[in-house]
């Protein structure tokens, strides 16, 4: 039987402080933009996922038939971010049971949530906590991940404070020398709504979609690698882990510090990292059957290579 919420962890680090001592998903009690209202968000999220404690937002499946008889269909729908994951995933489930089938699909976190709510989908994806208005549905997490600014890795500027964050996004500050880097326009990329990404990235910086003054708006993070790839004037925001991913490969792209810490994995596994987020898997119903199994089997060590291959953080147990 599934254990809804335990805290992300990264195995090659050192075991994580608890949520009132900077967990995964606390932080510093912030200054500048949203200081308080971060940290409340923050502290939550913690004990979202750090025991789903918020009874609404968590489920505990049945009992998952996970013999050598499975069978049928599973369809994923929504984050872009957990997509790539939930694939590889369903993939070694497909290995272990030949006759079963897992249909991943993207769209972002909100067709995930509306997909999971209306039944179109088996089981949406989430890359955030679930919100007041979703406690009808059921969240498991399956690992951790940060939300970080990018720059080309040529852009000279490795840090902006919370304020030059959003001087930048709200159009007060135009170009790079406004930030210590050179007399540059700033290309401004923002993710489309309904995207998951968008919305912590507006909450930490306590911000309305309509101050968003962007110059480019797109959907998924590779959309945003890839702008910035091609382009040495742009700021995009998308997922530490994709971000690093994409690094180590050598795509030249540049994660920027937030509140002088290195948008780094390790980072969000110790709880220093300030801007965090769960990465769900959410149901509708309690699930039983083929969408327990799969659910049981997302959330053992069975896929914690696959996690930490695609530099998220797994969850404890």
């Amino acid at each position: 039987m599934l254990n809804p919420g335990p805290s992300p962890r990264k195995k090659l680090t050192s075991p994580l402080p608890g949520p009132e001592s900077a967990g995964v998903f606390s932080a510093r009690a912030g200054t500048g933009p949203g200081g308080w209202k971060r940290l409340l968000w923050r502290g939550a999220l913690a004990l979202l996922i750090g025991g789903c404690l918020l009874t609404t937002a968590c489920g505990k499946p049945a009992d998952a038939d996970s013999g050598p008889g499975l069978s049928g269909k599973l369809v994923l729908t929504g984050s872009s971010t957990i997509a790539p994951l939930a694939a590889e995933m369903g993939r070694r489930f497909e290995e272990v049971h030949p006759r079963v089938r897992i249909d991943v699909q993207t769209g972002g976190s909100s067709r995930g949530i509306a997909d999971a709510r209306s039944g179109t989908a088996d089981i949406g994806m989430a890359s955030r906590a679930l919100k007041d208005g979703e406690g009808d549905l059921l969240a498991f997490p399956i690992a951790g991940d940060g939300v970080a600014l990018i720059v080309h890795a040529d852009n000279p500027v490795v840090s902006l404070t919370d304020e030059e964050v959003v001087a930048i996004y709200t159009g007060r500050i135009e170009t790079w020398k406004g930030v210590g880097g050179l007399e540059r326009p700033i290309t401004v990329v923002h993710k489309a709504d309904g995207r998951a990404t968008q919305e912590v990235f507006l909450d930490y910086f306590d911000l309305q979609p309509s101050q968003v003054q962007p110059d480019v708006v797109i959907g998924d993070n590779q959309q945003g690698i890839k702008t910035v790839q091609g382009n040495p004037d742009a700021i995009a925001y998308v997922s530490i882990g994709t971000a690093d991913f994409e690094r180590r490969r050598g795509t030249p792209i540049k994660l920027l510090a937030a509140g002088e810490i290195a948008a780094t994995t390790e980072n969000v596994a110790r709880g220093l990292f300030p801007i965090a987020r769960p990465l769900n898997l959410v149901t509708r119903d309690q699930p039983t059957g083929l969408a327990a199994a799969f659910l049981d089997f997302a959330r053992s060590d069975a896929v914690d290579d696959l996690i930490e291959a695609q530099l998220f953080v797994p969850i404890e147990r």
